[in-house]
């Protein structure tokens, strides 16, 4: 650290201005750019831990796990329900316990989730509840997005937050991918040879054609320790916190402005919606398409949705400051809206014919969603002060982290009851529809109230 940047106790700066040109190009942004890749690295550890479930679900019937669909879908709602509720609580802890505490402990808390599924899945006879909690713990990967996100805007001006966030948060979804890609790889073969160290034996997957071979599956799990290690190491060594103090009660301001709860749903109908999509891709692969011969793999085509969202959200952050983020909602909404309609077709499929429409629908859903996930992230910094920001950015994070469980278990409950999910794509197509509208009306359109 410079000595023109002094600290309290190695770890609060004792100023910081990131809207001073002079300070900004003198100090400021060695630090700020230094604070978002370490950050940036952690925050794709937590989308790792907090989707490697849906990644696992989807093989734990090949292992001798005797889970109905409902169950499975519950698997993967319990991350989103975590994910959201512990977001609830993240909002409020960057004003408390500072970028530098923050992002240490959040990432050693990983360690949980990701030993216990190692552990646990080796075993068809562990208990139902057991692997519930544990898919709960997952959601420890969700909450951090709403205290790594708000403590990393505080370190840049206004006019890159677009930029930052935008890659914070696009390349943690990337964590997304990550995990439902390699997850197929690293569980085909022992970590470490059998006589150097056992981190566990292999299991017998058997396919829907009956082939069996065998499978390392508890690997989706452990392959992520070290790296988790690495990060709350980074974490402690090069992370400061700025000078944003608040306490809880200080903080709770936000809810009596209308604008969080409209930038509420705008962030719900975008990254809810990518959130929930890509905890449930590979099962509705499964469900929908899994019945014909010659089936595509889930986990094959799965990581794609979630790919193409994060490379999205990366690219619009930098097209979000320069164009603004009210028109890139916009689009997002519209294109959301068409996109479910267009998978109302698909999702009560009479043949494998129509899978590669399904799959390009889905695709547009994803890619329209990292726009959205991008543009209202610049809109949030544009529309409140700073410190509210940051506290609006993490509510909203909490809200729409509650996609899986939403998603997960009306889709579980549309399939119970009819066969297919084709009410589920009308309803959400009626959702972007309210939010297109709320989004042109407030910051949009020409004399919005708080143009963005």
């Amino acid at each position: 650290m410079s000595p023109s940047l002094p600290t309290k106790d190695g770890t609060w700066l004792s100023s910081w201005e990131p809207e001073n040109p002079s300070f900004w190009e003198g100090r400021g942004q060695r630090l700020a750019w230094r604070t978002l890749w370490i950050t940036t690295y952690t925050l794709t550890l937590s989308f790792i831990v907090w989707f490697m479930v849906s990644a696992i679900v989807v093989k734990l019937p090949g292992v001798g796990f005797r889970f109905t669909t409902t169950q499975l879908f519950w698997l993967t709602a319990m991350p989103g329900l975590a994910g959201g509720t512990l977001r609830i609580l993240w909002t409020f802890l960057p004003p408390i316990l500072g970028t530098r505490h923050l992002v240490t402990f959040s990432t050693l808390l990983l360690l949980i989730p990701v030993l216990g599924w190692s552990y646990a899945i080796q075993n068809p006879d562990t208990p139902y509840w057991a692997l519930l909690l544990l898919a709960f713990l997952a959601g420890i990967g969700g909450g951090n997005f709403s205290g790594f996100m708000p403590s990393t805007s505080y370190f840049f001006p206004k006019r890159l937050q677009g930029s930052a966030l935008g890659i914070q948060a696009g390349i943690g979804n990337f964590g997304v991918s990550v995990v439902q890609f390699l997850t197929p790889w690293v569980v085909g073969f022992a970590l470490f040879a059998s006589g150097i160290v056992n981190l566990g034996n292999p299991q017998n997957f058997t396919a829907k054609n009956g082939l069996s071979s065998p499978i390392w599956l508890h690997n989706a799990a452990l392959v992520w320790t070290l790296f988790i290690l690495i990060g709350a190491g980074l974490a402690w060594a090069f992370l400061k916190s700025v000078p944003v103090r608040a306490n809880f009660r200080e903080q709770f301001d936000i809810f009596r402005d209308k604008h969080t709860w409209i930038m509420t749903s705008l962030y719900l109908a975008t990254f809810g919606s990518f959130s929930g999509f890509s905890a449930v891709f590979a099962l509705l692969i499964r469900q929908l398409y899994g019945r014909f011969e010659g089936a595509p793999d889930p986990l094959a085509l799965a990581f794609w949705g979630p790919l193409v969202g994060s490379t999205v959200r990366v690219i619009f952050g930098f097209l979000a400051d320069r164009l603004g983020g009210a028109r890139l909602t916009q689009l997002s909404t519209l294109g959301m809206l068409l996109s479910a309609v267009g998978m109302s077709f698909f999702v009560n499929p009479s043949s494998l014919e129509q899978f590669p429409y399904f799959v390009g629908f889905m695709l547009l859903l994803f890619f329209f969603a990292g726009i959205g996930n991008a543009s209202t992230f610049k809109q949030m910094p544009m529309i409140f002060e700073p410190r509210k920001a940051g506290g609006v950015i993490g509510w909203t994070a909490a809200v729409a982290a509650y996609g899986p469980f939403f998603f997960s278990l009306t889709l579980a409950a549309i399939i119970a009851r009819i066969g297919h999910p084709t009410a589920f794509f009308y309803g959400v197509a009626g959702f972007y529809a309210i939010n297109f509208f709320l989004n042109w009306y407030f910051y949009a359109r020409r004399g919005a109230e708080k143009p963005c």
